[in-house]
């Protein structure tokens, strides 16, 4: 609970994630025209908690940057097209005590 007695928005817990972002994508679309051709919903682009996936023009845009590395997107995807790895040692999520 807050100082105000109500329990923290999801905005307000994810303010106290950092990330100490690679160089290298650990998120990979497997194969972008499964997402342009067979994925009219684009399902990725709402179940992801961080807005990781976005779809532009005709491909889908992905900002491992700020993944929250729930996972939610290597079961998710309806076409299993979306492979998901570990960030290498020393990157990736940071959590913080608030």
């Amino acid at each position: 609970m807050s100082e105000q007695g109500k329990a923290a928005s999801i905005e307000e817990k994810q303010y106290l994630l950092r990330f100490n972002a690679d160089t290298k994508s650990h998120l990979t679309v497997l194969n972008a025209n499964t997402c342009l051709t067979q994925c009219p919903d684009k399902i990725c682009t709402i179940f992801c908690p961080a807005e990781v996936y976005k779809w532009e023009d005709i491909r889908m845009h992905v900002g491992y940057e700020g993944c929250h590395e729930c996972g939610s997107c290597r079961i998710g995807c309806p076409h299993q097209n979306i492979k998901w790895e570990y960030p290498k040692g020393g990157h990736g999520i940071v959590f913080r005590l608030g």
